[in-house]
């Protein structure tokens, strides 16, 4: 019974996406930048309750930009579940682009992308969310650079926390979590880690209990004459006792 609900789920969350790219090639060049946030955060709402999945949001998130989002990364579905609690600009690695389905609804919803592996590509990357921000965008990173298991944070890579010292673009950090929604215990199911397969990871989401997804958003907080290295550090913790509430 679990598998043919865990089906069902999959082809309305695929018949969504599909909506959501016609609604890309389709309204996306008639609307205004703040009317294409609106609905790209509709669609990340809509898409989670297709699934079954729960949102708790803890804190509140900027109202406006500029700003930049840092938080933790677990797994494929932290993009849906931030952009369900706010719309933003996320920096994502470019190989996303090319991803069927995926990648068309990335670019349209206003993703950066790095090529991780480039030094010089991670400087252009540093100027462009810069710029995005000077105009008032609020724009996301994982500063773990891949994802982790949620209990234990990685160590943050500093390099494109320099953007937000280049904007004098304030940080909001953002801790991610997954729970059963029954018990409130921690979830493995969404984590795509080491071994994971992307279709494992979703087949694993499908067929579990009703999750929640917890968000829980920090203070804004300016560099204050913090570089970057000592800045990510600092958000890390700020992140770490963010989970800990």
């Amino acid at each position: 019974m679990n598998s043919v609900r865990a089906i069902w789920k999959f082809v309305r969350g695929l018949r969504h996406v599909v909506m959501g790219i016609w609604i890309i090639h389709g309204r996306f060049p008639q609307l205004n930048p703040e009317q294409q946030a609106m609905q790209v955060q509709a669609w990340a709402l809509q898409f989670l309750a297709l699934w079954d999945i729960q949102i708790r949001v803890l804190g509140q998130p900027v109202v406006n930009g500029p700003a930049l989002l840092v938080a933790n990364h677990i797994s494929w579905l932290d993009i849906t579940v931030i952009h369900a609690a706010r719309y933003c600009r996320f920096v994502s690695k470019s190989d996303i682009r090319q991803w069927p389905l995926v990648g068309t609804l990335a670019t349209g919803a206003g993703t950066l992308y790095i090529e991780r592996t480039s030094r010089k590509d991670a400087l252009r990357t540093v100027h462009a969310m810069a710029d995005a921000m000077r105009g008032g965008d609020v724009v996301a990173i994982f500063p773990e650079g891949t994802t982790s298991d949620g209990r234990e944070l990685l160590p943050f890579h500093a390099n494109l926390i320099e953007a937000a010292i280049q904007a004098q673009a304030p940080v909001q950090p953002i801790s991610l979590r997954f729970e059963d929604s029954q018990t409130g215990q921690a979830s493995d199911a969404p984590c795509y880690i080491g071994d994971d397969t992307l279709i494992g990871s979703m087949w694993r989401t499908l067929k579990a209990p009703r999750l929640c997804a917890v968000l829980h958003f920090g203070q804004a907080q300016h560099a204050d004459g913090r570089d970057r290295r000592t800045w990510a550090k600092d958000l890390r913790q700020e992140i770490i006792a963010l989970r800990a509430h």
